[in-house]
């Protein structure tokens, strides 16, 4: 698995329930049957964590908000 480049960090860290709720964990499972999978959890510094999805067949982007919505139009800045 690949490494954040900033922190040494990796981009999806092993145990998600330490960063996801409830509400966004059952709404990842839901929407990973359709094709969707985690990208990554950017977690800023004493702001809560923002969980991007990806569906690699079109190359939407998303963000899982806290309420466990999919936000399909995300106020995040990705980098390359």
């Amino acid at each position: 698995m690949d490494y954040e480049k900033r922190k040494g960090e990796r981009p999806v860290p092993e145990r998600l329930q330490k960063y996801l709720n409830d509400a966004q964990m059952s709404e990842l499972r839901t929407i990973e049957s359709f094709g969707w999978e985690i990208k990554f959890v950017r977690r800023p510094l004493f702001q809560n964590p923002v969980v991007i999805v990806a569906k690699p067949d079109d190359g939407s982007i998303c963000a899982l908000e806290e309420d466990g919505t999919v936000n399909h139009n995300p106020d995040i800045i990705l980098r390359h």
